[in-house]
């Protein structure tokens, strides 16, 4: 019985600590990436989580495009950006105050960080 308790609390902690990164994933997030060709691209992420799915906008000097086929999977997600055409595949990993953010630039790679925009 006790094991059976300790358990389903183990599984229902990891179930809340999974919705709350979830939840945390909600709101705007600001960075610079560094493209293969080393020019610095200025970008705003506007994310909204619904359960395990990922919407919202990608936002850069060259305007605003939606975000597709985004999934939450506990601390990571993925999602792609279509920007002239062409399929921009993002992975993503949480954490506190921060994510990082890998983009497929047609077979290169680049890596980079975003904060929350704590601005109102």
């Amino acid at each position: 019985m006790k094991r059976k308790l300790l358990l389903t609390t183990a599984l229902l902690s990891c179930f809340i600590f999974v919705m709350a990164a979830i939840a945390d994933l909600t709101g705007k997030w600001k960075g610079v990436i560094k493209t293969p060709d080393g020019q610095e691209l200025p970008v705003t992420y506007n994310f909204k989580a619904d359960g395990v799915v990922l919407t919202g906008t990608a936002e850069s000097p060259a305007g605003s495009v939606t975000i597709d086929n985004g999934k939450i999977t506990g601390d990571t997600f993925s999602f792609k950006v279509t920007v002239d055409g062409t399929d921009y595949p993002h992975k993503g990993k949480m954490y506190t105050d921060s994510c990082g953010m890998d983009i497929d630039f047609g077979g290169q790679s680049t890596h980079f960080t975003i904060k929350r925009d704590t601005t109102r």
